[in-house]
């Protein structure tokens, strides 16, 4: 049956909802979804129209059943979280309003909202899960590290012996140093249970460490920017495994604004820091935490990698090994913390979170 003018009227400005709203008839059948609910169930209105819940999700049972209690006017409206599935797609994490309408064609209109705060334990549970994957792939890459980094060490002694002059000194202390930073490293990752040996340590040091480096790799036409928050507190932590931790992400950005590319690049990069009260991290609620925020403005992470960036050896460069932020994750894994990942054409933020334990 056409739909009246007056009724157009009302459902053009259900349109202008920035939540999902689904108009059905009595058989369950959509006859109306604005633009967000397009966006959300990824369809066109058109396609949409004259399905019904039970061919839009896997389990619609719970979604019928207060459907069924609407059309028979058992209530205004109800509210419930639900977890919808479908075919090939995510679960919707969604907050559920069905409210009976006063009209017998179109009697029953449901509104979904995500659930933002049950998609941030959903992420974090598979950022954890991750994390214990990573563990394991870092333990079995440090051994492999391990024996080649002797020989490395030992060939720069002999080098050093052979060549006892100021000028090629120079350069073999350079390579002994390294291997010895790294060393220390890898000994550390397989130490008594992998974890960090920890230190008061300022944050800002860190991320300056991390920009002197960065700026000496970065092409011309790249900037890096500061944006620190000079209250914050020292953090107990590993001061190398957070250095390398950061450098990793940033290095990250730095090949996303092109530095592999051989040609001159422009872009940015920006090292934040600030702290957040009431952060919950795998399930545990801090106080008082730092967010060490790494942003550029590249060309953004693909929404079909998102869910897989901090998985081994996943990576979009042909070069690339795909190892640099599964250990980040690892390391930071390690302190308590976790990393997050925020990114469109133009804006990619990778956040550290460190709780600060029970400072007020």
């Amino acid at each position: 049956m056409p739909i009246k003018t007056a009724e157009r009227n009302v459902l053009a400005s259900l349109d202008l909802l920035a939540s999902a709203v689904l108009v059905l008839d009595p058989q369950a059948r959509l006859v109306f979804a604005n633009a967000a609910a397009e966006n959300m169930l990824e369809s066109s209105c058109r396609l949409l129209k004259q399905q019904t819940l039970s061919d839009l999700f896997l389990n619609p049972e719970q979604l019928l059943a207060i459907f069924q209690q609407a059309l028979e006017h058992q209530f205004d409206d109800s509210r419930q979280d639900l977890i919808l599935e479908r075919v090939g797609r995510e679960p919707l994490w969604v907050d559920t309003i069905v409210t009976a309408l006063d009209n017998p064609e179109m009697p029953v209109l449901i509104e979904l909202r995500e659930n933002v705060q049950q998609l941030k334990l959903e992420r974090e549970e598979r950022l954890i899960d991750q994390s214990q994957v990573n563990k394991e792939l870092v333990r079995n890459l440090a051994h492999e590290i391990k024996n080649p980094l002797g020989g490395i060490r030992g060939a720069a002694q002999l080098l050093e012996r052979e060549y006892p002059d100021t000028e090629h000194r120079e350069y073999t202390q350079v390579i002994i140093r390294e291997a010895d930073r790294l060393q220390n490293l890898v000994d550390r990752l397989l130490g008594p249970n992998r974890l960090p040996q920890k230190h008061m340590v300022n944050v800002h040091q860190i991320l300056e460490h991390v920009r002197q480096l960065v700026e000496a790799e970065a092409p011309r036409g790249i900037v890096v920017l500061r944006d620190y928050d000079p209250s914050i507190p020292e953090v107990l932590a590993d001061r190398e495994q957070l250095i390398q931790a950061a450098l990793n992400v940033t290095r990250n950005a730095l090949q996303a604004l092109g530095v592999q590319s051989g040609g001159r690049s422009e872009g940015m990069i920006v090292l934040r820091t600030r702290t957040r009260r009431q952060v919950t991290i795998g399930g545990r609620r801090h106080r008082l935490a730092i967010q060490m925020d790494i942003e550029d403005n590249g060309p953004g992470i693909a929404p079909a990698m998102m869910e897989k960036i901090f998985y081994p050896m996943v990576t979009t460069r042909a070069e690339g090994t795909g190892l640099g932020l599964p250990i980040a994750q690892y390391l930071i894994h390690s302190h308590g913390g976790l990393i997050e990942c925020q990114s469109q054409p133009g804006r990619t933020v990778f956040s550290m979170f460190l709780p600060l334990g029970d400072m007020p």
